[in-house]
């Protein structure tokens, strides 16, 4: 859908194991940090988008997390959303209240996401990985897993299952685009870089492609280090229309060029695949071609997802994305620098939270407020979140086009 509100303010906690923060707590350092760079306070907010995916396995929080984060910041009465929608839950979020501000029904909104992953018992971890599948009709997933008619032990109890997913992913680029263990290490390493320029992020070790490569095997052909770790975490953003952006004197507003959201299906022969239609649709919303682009985020929940995600977002043509990496045009420095934050992979992925983060990286780098990870001249930015899985792809999905 094409949009008219605009980015106003924008607020995230460092990503990583907080054992003794509570979810509000968490939130509530988001939500303050993106009303103060909004320049406003919490009254003026008209309607909230909350953003929780996991929480009910994890804390016992179930069903109006929103309003029980909210009430500890003394805001009530307005209307509250509760979003849960997978990995994609905190872009969900966003979209929806962008959609809400462009429609006129609210000037002045909050959206946010926030999650507690850690937890002693990794069972209950996994098993709120293993609930983002479709659980009544497992058959299609554990046939999409098999490793060449094989069944590999241990999704779900030493691993999340979705490493299962993304270790099919590659192993089905490796064959058409002639990948290797090594180009998807070079994609960790990479991010290790950008990564350790984000002060937010959960990891901030410079790695080597080697490094990755001699990581401790999850699942083949993924290493630990290719893998992103969960978090626990929280962002935010304040978004406003244009009209009260103006009168409040919002000094860098970032405008919401598109944000797209879709939901997996079945596919026929011939069907085009969820990632490359959205993407689609974003473009044309936002009135720009991937050729505009001039960072991204996006869901780089394994490394190898970050190669097959060029492909489909129209970074490159298909069966180049090695080559795109290879050049360092991903790279910062390059012609179009991928997951300067760190990606999942670095800054972690706190599921309820992860889209407003990529959200809040986009919106530092369109102002130009990024440190040493700034990308030059950025003015078109993208951020791609998928959720979920359902008969061979993603559940749910969000592509947003930002720009200045």
């Amino acid at each position: 859908m094409q949009q008219n509100a605009l980015v106003a303010g924008v607020g995230t906690t460092r990503f990583g194991r907080h054992s003794d923060r509570s979810l509000s707590n968490l939130a509530h350092e988001a939500i303050r940090d993106a009303l103060e760079d909004a320049g406003i306070t919490i009254d003026r907010v008209q309607a909230v988008w909350s953003g929780n995916a996991a929480a009910a396995v994890t804390t016992g929080q179930v069903c109006i997390a929103g309003q029980a984060i909210l009430r500890g910041l003394g805001l009530g009465a307005v209307p509250v959303v509760n979003v849960e929608n997978a990995c994609a839950t905190a872009s969900t979020a966003f979209q929806q209240a962008a959609s809400m501000v462009t429609l006129g029904a609210y000037d002045i909104v909050l959206a946010f996401g926030v999650e507690k992953l850690y937890h002693p018992d990794k069972q209950r971890v996994f098993s709120v990985f293993a609930g983002c599948a479709d659980v009544e009709h497992p058959d299609a997933l554990n046939a999409f897993v098999l490793n060449e008619g094989r069944a590999e032990s241990g999704a779900g109890q030493t691993r999340s299952v979705f490493m299962d997913v993304y270790a099919r992913m590659a192993r089905d680029y490796m064959k058409s685009a002639g990948a290797t263990a090594a180009d998807f290490a070079a994609v960790s390493a990479k991010n290790s870089f950008h990564g350790s320029l984000n002060p937010n992020a959960q990891f901030v070790e410079v790695l080597t492609a080697e490094q990755v490569l001699g990581a401790p095997m999850i699942i083949e052909p993924l290493t630990r280090l290719m893998c992103s770790p969960i978090a626990d975490g929280a962002s935010a953003a304040v978004i406003m229309s244009p009209r009260a952006a103006r009168e409040l004197g919002v000094s860098k507003p970032v405008k919401i060029l598109s944000s797209v959201l879709a939901s997996g299906y079945d596919y026929h022969d011939g069907d085009e695949k969820l990632t490359a239609s959205v993407s689609k649709l974003a473009y044309c919303g936002a009135g720009v071609g991937p050729e505009d682009v001039n960072c991204v985020e996006l869901h780089d929940a394994s490394s190898p997802a970050e190669l097959v995600y060029y492909e489909a977002l129209g970074l490159c043509a298909p069966g180049e994305g090695i080559r795109l990496l290879r050049d360092g045009d991903t790279r910062l420095g390059g012609r179009i620098p991928v997951n300067t934050s760190g990606g999942l992979v670095r800054k972690g992925h706190p599921i309820g939270a992860t889209g407003l983060a990529q959200i809040h990286e986009l919106t530092m780098q369109l102002r130009g407020c990024a440190g040493g990870r700034q990308v030059q001249n950025a003015r078109v930015a993208l951020a791609e979140n998928g959720g979920g899985f359902l008969g061979e792809d993603s559940a749910a999905i969000v592509i947003s086009i930002l720009g200045v």
